[in-house]
């Protein structure tokens, strides 16, 4: 699995994904070329997925924010499998999500204001295949995110 090195790679990693190889390098007391070989094998294992922007919705215009559950018609045998694609298809939903239990999916979903949420519900949400019940939960404020793991 992963020793103390690794440990310590992925920690610097999570604080700063910008900084350069070279400085990271330094920062952990490793020649860049043996860095460079352990960031190798982590991506080769699948614990280093890639690094990407993080963009805050919000300052591209998008103030509201809403959580759906959607409970599916379970006597359809396909539901999942129709619902999730077409889903997938409306570029406001950022995040899909399967349960089991009373709730099948869970999908958060933002929107310019209250007038384009209600239109997006009413257009396309609500044009999702086999939906047979959907709870709206509308969020006030987030308290934690987090993205960084306990390394």
């Amino acid at each position: 699995m992963l020793d103390d090195l690794d440990r310590r790679i992925l920690r610097n990693l999570q604080e700063d994904p910008t900084q350069s190889l070279p400085d990271l390098a330094d920062r952990l007391g490793l020649t860049a070329s043996r860095l460079s070989r352990r960031l190798e094998k982590l991506r080769e294992g699948g614990v280093v997925k890639g690094t990407r922007a993080v963009i805050d919705w919000q300052a591209l215009g998008y103030a509201v924010e809403v959580s759906l559950r959607v409970t599916l018609d379970k006597t359809n045998p396909r539901a999942f499998d129709e619902f999730i694609p077409a889903a997938r298809e409306i570029p406001e939903v950022l995040e899909i999500q399967t349960f089991l239990g009373q709730v099948d999916v869970r999908l958060s979903v933002i929107a310019r204001d209250m007038a384009h949420y209600q239109a997006l519900y009413r257009d396309r949400i609500l044009q999702l295949p086999n939906i047979t019940d959907i709870e709206a939960l509308m969020h006030v404020a987030r308290i934690t995110t987090r993205t960084a793991l306990p390394l």
